[in-house]
């Protein structure tokens, strides 16, 4: 496949490039707010909610900054471009699993992003061995940050602020903006995963 046949996601790897710019440290600061966020939300206290919240919002500004800073000032990098959507995975991944854990959030939306993300990423690795880089396209930008939203909804201590039990089932407006953010995140989900893989087979072809 020749330059001109690729999508715009699409791109020849680069050879010794330096990974050490200000995007790529925001998304190495992402991974590293992972874990931090996932003990919060397990630890379950009213405090530990706030600062789970605040530390999910910090780790989505990463996401937003590296990518823009990136683009204006010439810093892209196919290291970047790989590990800035592992990155976005692993925290929303990582938060879909607590949350079911906990038994806030339904196990099959996160069987189901989970079978979508983990597919997505098998197939940048094995393009990634043929010296092809797929960065994020428009589509699983939107998946993202739809994703976000919901967990920003499911992570904030509803309990604390509006002084009732399980806020999230028991207050009906919340409910409903609960599912409709659910169905919103399961469509972008699964349609941005079905671009992903009409490009890897344009590739074959």
């Amino acid at each position: 496949m020749n330059k001109a046949e690729m999508d715009d996601n699409v791109s020849r790897a680069k050879e010794n490039e330096d990974i050490w710019n200000l995007p790529n440290v925001l998304t190495m600061v992402r991974l590293f707010l992972v874990p931090v966020f996932i003990i919060l939300v397990v630890y379950g206290s009213a405090p530990a909610m706030w600062a789970a919240f605040f530390v999910f919002i910090v780790a989505s500004l990463t996401d937003y900054l590296d990518g823009n800073i990136a683009r204006s000032r010439g810093l892209i990098t196919d290291w970047g471009k790989i590990w800035d959507p592992i990155a976005d995975k692993a925290l929303t991944l990582g938060a879909f699993l607590t949350l079911s854990v906990t038994g806030v959030l339904p196990w099959w939306f996160t069987i189901i992003v989970a079978i979508r993300e983990l597919g997505i990423t098998w197939m940048r690795s094995r393009l990634l061995k043929r010296g092809i880089v797929v960065a994020a396209n428009s589509g699983g930008k939107a998946k993202t940050v739809s994703q976000m939203f919901l967990i920003l909804l499911l992570v904030f201590p509803w309990d604390s602020v509006l002084s009732v039990q399980s806020a999230l089932f028991t207050v009906t407006p919340l409910v409903v903006v609960k599912w409709v953010l659910i169905a919103i995140a399961f469509f972008l989900t699964v349609w941005s995963g079905m671009q992903y893989v009409i490009a890897a087979v344009k590739m074959k072809k």
